[in-house]
């Protein structure tokens, strides 16, 4: 049945019929009429005004992250529309599905140097998987709804730019009759023959490792059987946190500087990986001679990143779900037994840091601190530097927790959309952003967005005055440090400023005493952003890209200088070397 009414509501129709529940943006001359249709129909989406377009589309792609649901956000013609990239290309770079709606001046001044009139269609065919100009009112809503499939189908950002005088004519609406179909619905049967070859290589191998990716998001008790049936260790990828719970003991960590001691140590020994549904982009600093499986849906993944040795075109959930189905097992062996020691070791290592405070707070203190109180759907936006290092070393996805940072693009600011997404996304758990004080600068007015709807987010801000993670670049690459110390703000006034409620915290009983506040009131219903402004000393997270702690395959001399430069203690950090060979294992 046909409607009478604006193209710009029509358009919120398709949105809700999508499911679609919020919105960001911030209103425009050439965007008004469409925003005139979320007021008309504002009883199913809510519109979230945010401060900045930036911070829209970064939580739009939040959204996305947290929930697998399409993100969306607006911005007007000109500086609306290129505020967008940021949100954009980070959903481009991790393969989620946003859509943004882009203003355009009227038509009949387009091509006349008209006020905030740009070409835009060129500008987003790079970061796009969709990019459509409407050109009559009547198939706005039908680009609409191909943006949304888009974006499911390709994983990436649609860009759909309406001139303004289209959104504001009157249509006939109909409801698009097409499904709202955005994931395969069969079973997929994986080649028996693949299931045969890399259980025979799985078998052959004496160290294999799993290194899982966001592929097998959602697929947690597959890949925590297929690692019991099989006794193989597990990594991830830095975006795929969470997809094995951090505390099972097969869980050994990641790679790289973001990792762990284990993480690094395991690729160090292992023979053979079972590359699960990613295109790790760090995968090509691996060490060399590992024989390697790849399992990917998309064949132009495969060998994108890391030559290998056998290719398994499959969804990683249905290629785990047939090995399981075999019945085989692998026996527990030296391997699995002395990983699983190497992560407790590390772990106990960094709750001796967090302990230690006699020369100032240690991020991990906080991270602790906040492990302790998190509820088992809480949301984590972290942001991209060296938080990103506590975050993933901290923070517990042991339940349903969810976790998003940027991981492709790495933008800074990322931290405060996203957890604002999390309070929207998940309502019905505590939502966290985690942040440096530079990232939060970028974004830090937003704090006045979470106020105005009530949205209680706890933000925490490690202050340091300096970009933390570009200062080590500098200082590896032996670089003057130059543009990576920043002057200081107190984090805690700006946020009684902008709305929210700010604590500062300096040393590890002004985390318990503040963080124990911060409890409480969420308990009795507070419904104020909070912002925890941690003061931290300047000593930087421990690389983990690099660890020479095995003086078989480093030399004394050089594990000796790591050790005593990172204050490790060798004989409770024994590599990873030392366990097998006391255990009577080597390659």
């Amino acid at each position: 049945m046909m409607t009478k009414m604006i193209a710009g509501q029509a358009l919120v129709k398709v949105l809700e019929a999508w499911g679609v529940d919020h919105i960001y943006g911030i209103p425009g001359g050439s965007i008004n009429h469409t925003v005139e249709g979320l007021y008309l129909e504002k009883a199913d989406i809510d519109y979230i005004q945010v401060r900045h377009e930036e911070v829209g589309a970064l939580a739009a792609s939040a959204d996305a992250k947290f929930t697998g649901k399409i993100g969306v956000s607006f911005g007007s013609a000109g500086p609306g529309a290129t505020h967008l990239f940021n949100g954009l290309y980070d959903a481009k770079m991790d393969h989620v599905p946003v859509l943004a709606l882009v203003g355009q001046v009227p038509q009949a001044t387009m091509n006349t140097n008209y006020f905030q009139e740009m070409d835009e269609t060129p500008m987003f065919s790079d970061v796009a998987v969709y990019d459509r100009t409407v050109t009559t009112a009547g198939q706005l809503p039908y680009v609409i709804n191909q943006a949304i499939r888009e974006a499911y189908r390709q994983k990436g950002p649609a860009v759909v730019i309406i001139p303004e005088n289209l959104s504001a004519e009157e249509i006939d609406y109909q409801p698009v009759s097409t499904p709202n179909t955005v994931s395969d619905t069969f079973e997929q049967r994986v080649d028996p023959q693949a299931i045969t070859a890399t259980l025979k290589m799985l078998k052959a191998a004496k160290h294999p490792l799993v290194y899982a990716g966001r592929g097998l998001l959602g697929a947690k008790a597959d890949l925590v059987k297929f690692s019991e049936q099989f006794n193989i260790p597990v990594m991830n990828t830095v975006p795929a946190t969470g997809v094995i719970p951090t505390n099972h003991p097969n869980a050994i960590g990641t790679f790289g500087r973001l990792g762990s001691k284990s993480g690094f140590e395991a690729l160090q020994h292992a023979d053979l990986i079972l590359f699960l549904g990613s295109e790790f982009p760090f995968a090509s600093f691996w060490p060399k001679g590992i024989k390697i499986i790849q399992v990917n849906n998309n064949s132009f993944d495969i060998g994108k990143m890391v030559p290998i040795d056998y290719a398994v075109i499959s969804d990683a959930q249905a290629y785990l779900q047939a090995m399981i189905a075999t019945g085989e097992t692998l026996p527990e062996t030296a391997w699995l037994t002395t990983n699983r020691q190497n992560k407790r070791n590390w772990d106990k290592w960094l709750q001796q840091l967090a302990a230690d405070d006699h020369d100032g707070l240690a991020p991990e203190a906080v991270m602790h601190k906040v492990a302790s109180m998190v509820g088992p759907r809480d949301t984590y936006g972290v942001d991209t530097g060296n938080v990103s290092e506590w975050a993933v070393r901290g923070l517990p996805m042991d339940q349903e927790q969810r976790f998003a940072l940027s991981g492709l693009f790495a933008t800074m600011g990322f931290g405060l959309p996203a957890g604002m997404a999390g309070a929207l996304s998940v309502p019905d758990s505590q939502a966290w952003s985690f942040s440096g004080d530079g990232g939060f600068a970028m974004v830090a007015p937003d704090i006045i967005t979470e106020a105005r709807y009530g949205l209680p987010v706890i933000n925490v801000i490690f202050s340091n005055q300096r970009f933390g993670f570009i200062y080590r670049e500098q200082v590896d690459t032996k670089q003057h440090l130059y543009g990576v110390d920043l002057t200081d703000a107190d984090w805690a006034k700006v946020a009684d400023g902008l709305g929210g409620i700010g604590f500062t915290v300096q040393n590890n009983q002004e985390v318990e005493t503040v963080f124990d506040q911060i409890k409480a009131l969420q308990a009795k219903g507070n419904k104020r952003p909070i912002v925890v402004n941690a003061v931290i000393k300047n000593d930087d997270p421990i690389g983990t890209a690099y660890m020479p702690l095995d003086p078989e395959l480093y030399g004394q001399a050089e594990v000796d200088a790591y050790a005593k430069a990172n204050h490790i203690d060798i004989k409770e950090q024994p590599s990873l070397g030392a366990l097998l060979r006391a255990q009577g294992d080597q390659l």
